[in-house]
């Protein structure tokens, strides 16, 4: 894709939503049922996906790992937004890596140790690009993905989450 093709792709959206904000929000969902044993089967927009218990945490390792599954969504987002700014700046990448690790300590999510933070302590986003841009170029490249990016800005700075319990009857 040219940068002329992606601004002809965006251009009427980025119109509408200055003259309707409103039209920009849009609500996003997933859900999941509960399994057998200790899992949740998610529909994806790709199939199915079965999540379930870490190794760490005593899971066989058959299935998904909702801690993998974060990493994964900041992959691909990263990626895509990444591809998405290359576009736009004219930024020619003939391909490339995107790689995310994450450090966990399972005490906190076992219960082992109360002082022991449940979730991520350290995420690291990195990418490994086959291009020629200059060092600025790659500065900007890398500044933009980082801003437009919306799973890494929702890490970044947590959104409001709430959680309950409804009994079905």
């Amino acid at each position: 894709m040219t940068p002329d093709q992606l601004k002809a792709l965006q251009a009427p959206l980025k119109s509408r939503y200055r003259e309707a904000p409103e039209a920009a929000l849009v609500t996003l969902r997933a859900e999941g049922a509960l399994g057998e044993g200790v899992s949740c089967r998610v529909d994806t927009a790709k199939g199915l996906v079965e999540a379930g218990l870490h190794p760490a945490t005593g899971g066989s390792g058959l299935q998904a790992c909702s801690g993998d599954m974060l990493l994964e969504a900041l992959a691909a987002c990263a990626g895509v937004t990444l591809k998405a700014v290359a576009t736009a700046l004219g930024v020619t990448l003939r391909g490339g890596r995107v790689r995310v690790e994450g450090d966990l300590d399972f005490r906190g999510t076992l219960g082992v140790d109360k002082a022991a933070p449940v979730g991520f302590r350290a995420i690291r986003l990195g990418f490994e690009l086959d291009t020629d841009a200059t060092p600025e170029q790659l500065e900007r490249l890398l500044a933009l993905t980082e801003r437009y990016c919306v799973v890494l800005q929702s890490l970044r700075a947590p959104v409001p989450t709430e959680a309950k319990i409804a009994v079905a009857s």
